[in-house]
């Protein structure tokens, strides 16, 4: 049995404006030029590469490939102090100049919500990497965190940019 998503706005990181009730988080960054870039920027996100790199494992059980109903169970730490993040992909963009997808949260998740990553080659060559995602707290740690839990999804934002930087550039 699969288990249901832990919010009701599925698919809403398309639409403007994101769902009330939640924190909203719009991230876009240069990460590379050409085709090349583009090319190694898709695979890396569409493979989960970006989240190793950026510091989260990739647990088993996951898919190999991004697609709509994969599933993946992140982790972030380490051993006994690690948080499980599962999530399941709730849709994909593919297109020649866009590709990506957002995932939403599964029972487990500390934060209820979608977040979603789009690598799109422009008119000019530039790459760029857009993170849009909304979120709250789904359990009492998540909740009692506060500020530090805002923090720690500023980092791992940034670690995500960081990462599909540098692996866009091979």
């Amino acid at each position: 049995m699969r288990p249901e998503l832990t919010y009701a706005e599925v698919g809403a990181t398309r639409e403007t404006p994101l769902p009330p009730g939640y924190r909203h988080v719009r991230r876009d960054a240069p990460i590379g030029s050409g085709q090349a870039d583009f090319d190694r920027a898709c695979e890396a996100l569409l493979t989960w590469r970006m989240h190793r790199h950026a510091g989260l494992t990739v647990a088993a059980g996951s898919t190999p490939r991004a697609v709509p109903g994969a599933f993946v169970h992140l982790r972030l730490g380490w051993g006994p102090l690690s948080i499980g993040i599962p999530c399941r992909v709730v849709y994909c963009l593919e297109h020649p100049r866009l590709r990506g997808f957002a995932y939403g949260t599964l029972p487990g998740h500390p934060e209820r919500g979608e977040e979603a990553f789009a690598v799109h080659l422009t008119d000019s060559g530039l790459v760029r990497f857009r993170i849009t995602a909304f979120s709250r707290p789904a359990t009492v740690l998540a909740r009692a965190g506060g500020p530090l839990s805002i923090a720690v999804q500023e980092i791992a934002t940034s670690r995500y940019v960081g990462a599909l930087r540098r692996l866009s550039r091979g």
